[in-house]
């Protein structure tokens, strides 16, 4: 199984990829969250010039935030800096659009964006959606080459609901999928794989990246500790952030019925509802897969554990093996700033133990 990593995109990222490529890792996977991370084709471009073998990937592009010509070219000429280790990682968007207080993008756009990108990428001229408006266009061949297209850039798709896997399929793209339990995370991939293979798809040719965070425990420390808290904290305060903000619609009392920590859950609430109510999207944002706020101290050692990977090295390795056995291509794991160095080395030595 592959060693990916997941990056808060900064400015200067290039330097922990460049460490998590000599620590053999696969993939980097920068996020685009224009409002809580940095532009992440200027990471990107540093990076593709400071690495050798790493994948460099987008994880995730929001359709609506950048038109699909820019993204082409932004990917194109990514792949003349580092022919053939791009790939265009691409979602509905979560804190990328909850952070301009807009819900999640409709499926059918995305798919019509993705295809217009693809297009694009093909050296296509083709019609892209553009100010409401289908708009002729194309990459240009200028001289010297300012874009590499040669070189195959492949799409992987964030999708979590049954709509989304069948996209996935439509596509013949990788799946981006998230950690859960090892039942849920077998089952989930075992029907990604039963709509591949009925839609005539070899199902070895599914690239599987499972993300998530956690911390590689000393033997005898807690997961309520400093480093747990830093480094597994902000990924189980996310769970929190969306419930929040999904409170007294349908979807939100059918996820509350299933919700293990409905106490904690309520106490975030109430800081929640205390937020300038013109600015909750903000305030609810902030640090997001990033840091803990001050104010989220509902979260524990047993949520952390419940929402994170968090665990002695063996019991990691054992984790991971179970991921591997299922059939997932990557595991990439989130790093929070600060923490890089040592969740790189933590993580590196559990993935060399599989």
């Amino acid at each position: 199984m592959e060693f990916g990593i997941m990056l808060p995109t900064r400015a200067d990222s290039w330097r922990v990829v460049q460490r998590a490529e000599a620590l053999g890792a696969s993939h980097a996977w920068f996020y685009d969250t224009a409002l809580v991370n940095a532009e992440i084709f200027v990471a990107m471009g540093a990076a593709a010039v400071k690495t050798d073998r790493i994948i460099l990937a987008t994880g995730v592009i929001t359709p609506s935030n950048r038109i699909a010509p820019v993204t082409a070219s932004g990917l194109a000429a990514l792949n003349l800096l580092a022919p053939g280790r791009i790939a265009f990682g691409v979602g509905t968007g979560f804190t990328a659009r909850r952070t301009m207080d807009m819900a999640a993008m409709k499926l059918d756009d995305m798919e019509r964006y993705i295809r217009e990108v693809e297009a694009l990428l093909r050296g296509e001229t083709t019609e892209v959606m553009v100010e409401g408006k289908l708009r002729r266009t194309a990459l240009l061949d200028p001289t010297p080459p300012l874009h590499n297209i040669a070189d195959p850039i492949p799409t992987h798709v964030s999708a979590f609901g049954p709509r989304g896997r069948k996209l996935v399929t439509k596509l013949g793209a990788g799946w981006l999928g998230s950690t859960g339990t090892p039942d849920s995370e077998a089952a989930t991939l075992a029907e990604m794989r039963a709509v591949w293979a009925e839609a005539g798809r070899d199902p070895a040719a599914l690239h599987s990246c499972i993300v998530g965070s956690g911390t590689v425990l000393a033997e005898g420390e807690s997961p309520d500790g400093p480093r747990a808290r830093a480094q597994a904290g902000p990924l189980a305060a996310v769970a929190f952030h969306a419930l929040a903000e999904s409170y007294g619609t349908l979807h939100g009392e059918e996820a509350d019925t299933h919700f293990p920590f409905r106490d904690a859950l309520n106490a975030y609430r109430k800081v929640y509802a205390a937020y300038p109510e013109a600015d909750r999207h903000l305030r609810n944002h902030r640090g997001h897969m990033m840091k803990l706020r001050p104010d989220e101290t509902h979260i524990t050692g047993d949520i952390i554990k419940a929402f994170s990977l968090t665990g002695t090295r063996a019991e990691l390795v054992d984790r991971l093996r179970g991921m591997r056995d299922a059939g997932h291509s990557q595991l990439a794991i989130s790093l929070p700033p600060g923490q890089e160095d040592d969740m790189l080395e933590g993580w590196s030595e559990v993935f060399a133990a599989l």
